[in-house]
């Protein structure tokens, strides 16, 4: 049977890498549609590729004639659409704080560290990679901080960033160590969120979620 979603991916997209983990939680069968973001200066850009998704990034959800784009909004309505297998607690205090932690990283580390930036850096403000690498690091150890404060001995944090199952709030959080990992971020100083990552990645949903999973890996 083919599936009625088409996803739009890149194997080391952190937003792409957010939705597939939500997809394979719920079990819900998708079509991968790899976009290469450095094949060609990145395929993302070509006309094809805008006219699904004007922003020209990953991923873009397409379901029929509907298209999606925003990797929170995608998994907020996954949720809605796909109720089984829930990403969000059940009260709306609870709902409000799992919010809070995968915003931390949705709206304050990721924009400013995402590929498009990160290429700006280089090639418009001619930003050594040194520099950007440094620019990097900096934002995420900043967000990893407070995640840290955060849920560390907060009595709603438990095997989870929000008690035993995992939310929206672990679905930002692994692919975001995955890649402060590449940028060696010390994450030495943050052993609350390296216990919640060691609990998602025994998963298999997180596991085949991993950029190294997908198609269009490059090893």
């Amino acid at each position: 049977m083919t599936a009625e979603l088409d996803l739009y991916t890149y194997w080391r997209s952190s937003a792409a890498y957010r939705v597939r983990i939500a997809l394979n939680l719920k079990k819900i069968p998708y079509n991968a549609k790899t976009v290469s973001l450095i094949a060609d200066g990145g395929e993302q850009k070509l006309p094809e590729y805008a006219r699904i998704n004007p922003q020209k990034l990953v991923p873009s959800l397409v379901q029929g004639e509907q298209i999606l784009t925003q990797s929170m909004a995608i998994l907020e309505y996954l949720d809605e659409v796909y109720p089984h297998v829930p990403l969000l607690p059940e009260t709306a205090l609870e709902r409000a704080r799992v919010r809070s932690l995968a915003q931390v990283i949705a709206c304050d580390i990721h924009p400013v560290n995402n590929l498009r930036v990160l290429q700006y850096l280089g090639k418009e403000l001619n930003v050594d990679k040194a520099a950007r690498d440094t620019w990097y690091r900096h934002w995420i150890t900043e967000g990893f901080t407070a995640l840290e404060t955060l849920l560390n001995g907060a009595e709603e944090t438990g095997k989870y960033c929000h008690s035993d199952t995992p939310t929206i709030a672990d679905i930002a959080l692994i692919p975001q160590i995955y890649n402060a990992r590449r940028f060696d971020v010390d994450l030495t100083a943050f052993p609350t969120l390296l216990r919640i990552e060691a609990a998602c990645n025994r998963l298999e949903a997180f596991i085949e979620a991993a950029p190294e999973q997908q198609p269009d890996a490059v090893q």
